[in-house]
């Protein structure tokens, strides 16, 4: 399974940059992203930033991988997911109707 990991851009090159995130360091791409200053996180996917992430983002992404390797070892990650607990899951505003559904009657 691959799965992208948020990194921080530790120096760059051009279109290529150092980062780190979650122990490790990798030459990461930037073609997709554009050239970024040190210190900007991005989510990095085989080697390439995908999407450039806001810094309010990465604790959450990070706890939600946190959660997938306590699953996998069959540990607790239910405190993981805090900001979603005790609360009702909202649908996105496009999602959301904004007006009466027509009448389904018999015809």
């Amino acid at each position: 399974m691959c799965i992208g990991i948020p990194m921080q851009v530790r120096s760059e090159n051009g279109l290529t940059a150092l980062c780190a995130g979650r122990g490790e360091e990798r030459r990461v791409s930037l073609l997709l992203t554009g050239e970024l200053p040190v210190g900007a996180w991005v989510m990095v996917h085989v080697d390439t930033a995908i999407r450039i992430l806001d810094e309010a983002e990465v604790p959450l992404i990070n706890d939600a991988l946190d959660a997938l390797e306590a699953a996998g070892r069959g540990d607790p990650f239910e405190h993981l997911f805090a900001d979603l607990i005790g609360r009702e899951p909202q649908l996105p505003d496009h999602l959301r109707e904004t007006q009466p559904a027509p009448s389904r009657g018999n015809a």
